[in-house]
């Protein structure tokens, strides 16, 4: 595995990496990050108070949507077509754990398409409950787990 910065060419000039060479394999990623927020405004989430609607469904969906989108927001991602993004949001103690996992058969992976997601939701939280809590913290945002590719798996803990 190389450390080596491959978004810069031999100039140091950004490039974006050319995978036609490369063999398409099956990828995966699993990205995660935690929303903290007020009692009040957990307790409102749970019980779908939150006058803007439900606030776990539509991030939901936002984080898939931002899946889709990671190319256009990220500028040296490769635009790809994902077989499957699946986003879970969880009321936890003291915030809103997000997971979400990406997969695909291709030539490069989908840790960008997996954070992204994470960080949409995230920030879909923030804005459909920033009436109730402006104090809330987008927190943790990582991969903890990939697959695929001529890096081979990666697992890290959600803690740490």
């Amino acid at each position: 595995m190389s450390d080596s910065l491959t978004h810069f060419d031999k100039d140091g000039r950004p490039h974006m990496v050319n995978v036609g060479e490369k063999m398409a394999t099956k990828r995966v990623a699993i990205a995660y990050g935690f929303v903290r927020m007020s009692e009040r405004a957990l307790a409102a989430v749970a019980s779908k108070e939150i006058a803007k609607g439900d606030v776990i469904a539509i991030a939901e969906i936002a984080g898939i949507m931002g899946a889709k989108q990671t190319s256009q927001l990220i500028p040296l991602c490769h635009p790809l077509g994902l077989d499957h993004v699946g986003v879970r949001l969880s009321v936890e103690d003291g915030g809103i754990a997000i997971e979400a996992e990406c997969h695909i058969t291709g030539k490069t992976g989908v840790e960008m398409e997996a954070m992204t997601a994470v960080s949409v939701a995230a920030l879909t939280i923030y804005d459909m409950c920033k009436a109730i809590d402006k104090a809330i913290v987008i927190e943790a945002v990582k991969l903890i787990y990939k697959s695929g590719g001529k890096s081979g798996e990666f697992h890290a803990s959600k803690d740490g």
